[in-house]
């Protein structure tokens, strides 16, 4: 007779057992559905968190617990297909809406439990409350989006600033009668207009960097304006490539065009000389060449002089900040002085540089 009596099916019970023990220790929200969405077992933290108390959840249906607020279209379908066996819920968000409280933001996930028995399905179903996480992320994007309007608008007042500087030197220089201090002057003026300009293009743009072409185009406007006085005879133009740059960078190239711009003015087209100058700014890759070009009359030594000036001195130091080097070449008519940042050995450029001075 003992053969007869029925086999327990072991495997199913302690699975039970261990959903069970597992819905019952836990510190999150979880629920024990069986085949019909019915409640079998809850977490005490699912009770606190969703203020419904023990006895009114299990043998409920999930979808008629508290006022019916979770009974959403859409977890009814997503449950129904994890029933299935379709597949698992691993990250849906929905909205709790409950009568007189503030929505909470949920993140729900559910896979059923494999028991052997299709019979009794179970499915184990965990819930996350985000809402203060969904919170802070939006504070936080606000806050980003405030900072970046306010950083904005301190650009614009520093390149009006700027401008205000530059303007008081020009006028400063039209007032005094010596040629050298209306020199100095005005040579100060372009060096404040090249940054005023780069603070215009950064303010101009959403991203941080610094279009180029746009940037070297208004700040040669800007030289051309204050230090040009026959621009029929003497013309300045810029030829850049697309691209941008950092603004650490960009102010960088930008005092390089100035200080070379103003070398150009000064001793390229003496006397009432006319000519022709080009920015050029070319990118091949991660190389790039950013050059300015004259036809006047030349330099009188082969290579920058032993004893650089200011500007010279000015340029040497912003291309070996930039990791570039400096090359003079005699294009005869004119100069060309070239700032070269190539995919180069630190030796090879250490040898263009020295070749330069």
């Amino acid at each position: 007779m003992a053969n007869d009596l029925p086999v327990l099916p072991i495997i199913p019970v302690v699975t039970h057992s261990l959903a069970l023990a597992l819905v019952a220790t836990s510190d999150a929200p979880i629920l024990l559905l069986d085949g019909t969405s019915t409640v079998i077992a809850a977490s005490d933290s699912f009770s606190r968190a969703f203020q419904i108390e023990p006895s009114h959840l299990e043998g409920v249906s999930l979808f008629a617990l508290g006022s019916g607020e979770w009974d959403v279209a859409q977890l009814r379908s997503l449950l129904k297909a994890t029933l299935s066996g379709a597949a698992n819920i691993d990250a849906y968000e929905m909205d709790l809406h409950r009568q007189g409280q503030a929505p909470r933001r949920l993140v729900i996930t559910a896979h059923m439990l494999e028991y052997g028995d299709p019979a009794n399905i179970r499915l184990l179903l965990a819930v996350s409350d985000v809402t203060d996480a969904r919170l802070a992320e939006r504070l936080k994007d606000d806050l980003l989006r405030e900072k970046a309007i306010l950083f904005q608008e301190l650009q614009h007042r520093v390149a009006n600033s700027l401008q205000i500087i530059a303007s008081v030197l020009m006028q400063s220089a039209r007032r005094v009668s010596s040629e050298e201090t209306k020199g100095y002057l005005r040579d100060a003026h372009s060096r404040v207009m090249s940054v005023a300009a780069l603070q215009h293009q950064l303010a101009a743009s959403n991203v941080g960097d610094v279009e180029l072409k746009g940037y070297l185009t208004e700040l040669c406007d800007s030289i051309a304006a204050s230090m040009i006085h026959d621009r029929k005879t003497l013309t300045l133009e810029v030829m850049a490539d697309e691209g941008s740059a950092a603004p650490e960078a960009s102010v960088s190239l930008g005092l390089v065009v100035t200080e070379l711009v103003i070398n150009a003015l000064k001793h390229a087209f003496p006397g009432a000389r006319g000519g022709h100058i080009v920015v050029a700014y070319k990118v091949t890759g991660a190389a790039w060449t950013l050059s300015v070009s004259d036809d006047g009359v030349g330099m009188p030594t082969g290579t920058m002089p032993a004893k650089a000036g200011l500007g010279t001195s000015i340029v040497q130091a912003l291309a070996k900040q930039l990791g570039a080097v400096v090359e003079v070449v005699h294009t005869a008519p004119g100069t060309r002085i070239s700032v070269v940042h190539a995919a180069a050995s630190p030796a090879s450029r250490a040898a263009v540089l020295r070749e330069a001075v």
